[in-house]
């Protein structure tokens, strides 16, 4: 592909994402960054972890976000007594076209393109980890045979904060592989009023249908064109670095309060996401401002707080904006 045709694709995304947003903003007020990070996710083939109390629609997010993609959706509705086979599926007893009775597998909910766990972290720690295999292999193993979920596949899910009762916290390995941890904020008072005047009825917009699976696919599989410098990409690696306790840091803070610092999923997290902005920038090549936006919400999950952390309600976004002050940039490239 020449660079011509790069740069008229690249053209062409910005449009359809624009498109996207447009008709996504249609039916959610007031979320334009949340919207943007949440398709960003999507188009680097990453799930989302949306954080947030309830009633401020991060169901009816990816609801839309469904529909406008184009993605055949599935939801679980997490619970204290929901099971792995609830997830994931089970084999059941039924007959085949002779009337002998057999064991056939009846899928689970996650056979979906775009699956809704909503309230992820009300479930029990042993129904949260149904999902490890499948959102990092797009698969399900189950009685020693293996089952492919439609691609492409995504995982929203959503979760109360912590502080709130009959809730369980993540296992490390499963906020691994989230590639972004999104946080809902509460709505400002023109947004609220908005909210208003837009839900008072009883109908919802009629949503377009922007995108298809297979075109989505084309999209994530022409952004890994986008060149990334070694330089770039080591700034990243040194980020992913500085959040391990074992190395110094200048203010001493992850020394201080942090048990593990984020994993090589959070290296390809800014890197991935980081190509998005930069063509949505209408650049050819990924800048140091690029990685510095992707940080927040794709390394805010990994960075795990030991007990003087908790105990000071360490807040991580902030330890991860001192390290951005810290970490040095490439001199050459450096915005």
């Amino acid at each position: 592909m020449t660079d011509t045709e790069l740069a008229a694709r690249f053209t062409a995304f910005r449009a359809t994402f624009q498109r996207l947003t447009t008709e996504v903003q249609r039916a959610i007020v007031g979320y334009d960054e949340l919207i943007a990070d949440c398709l960003t996710a999507v188009f680097s083939q990453g799930h989302v972890l949306l954080e947030g109390v309830p009633g401020l629609g991060k169901t009816y997010l990816v609801k839309v976000l469904a529909r406008v993609l184009g993605l055949a959706p599935g939801r679980v509705q997490c619970t204290p007594d929901l099971m792995p086979s609830d997830i994931l599926g089970t084999h059941i007893v039924g007959e085949d076209a002779t009337g002998r009775r057999v064991f056939r597998f009846e899928r689970g909910p996650v056979f979906a393109n775009l699956l809704l766990v909503d309230e992820i972290n009300r479930a029990t720690p042993k129904t949260q980890s149904a999902l490890l295999e499948v959102m990092q292999e797009r698969a399900v193993t189950i009685a020693g045979e293996r089952h492919v979920v439609p691609l492409p596949f995504f995982v929203l899910a959503t979760q109360n904060p912590m502080e709130m009762e009959g809730t369980y916290p993540l296992p490390e390995a499963q906020l691994d592989r989230f590639f972004f941890k999104i946080r809902v904020p509460f709505p400002k008072l023109a947004d609220l009023v908005e909210i208003s005047k837009r839900t008072s009825g009883f109908t919802e917009p009629e949503l377009a249908e922007i995108l298809s699976g297979p075109a989505l696919i084309e999209i994530q599989e022409l952004l890994t064109h986008v060149p990334v410098a070694d330089p770039i990409t080591a700034y990243a690696a040194q980020l992913v670095l500085a959040t391990h306790p074992e190395v110094e840091a200048k203010a001493g803070k992850v020394t201080r309060f942090v048990s593990y610092g984020a994993s090589p999923r959070g290296l390809q997290a800014l890197v991935r996401a980081a190509r998005v902005f930069c063509v949505l920038d209408g650049r050819t090549a990924v800048s140091v401002e690029d990685i510095r936006r992707a940080a927040p919400p794709a390394l805010r999950h990994r960075v795990i707080l030991n007990f003087e952390g908790e105990a000071e309600a360490v807040d991580v976004d902030r330890l991860i904006a001192d390290l951005l002050k810290e970490v040095p940039a490439p001199g050459a490239l450096a915005a």
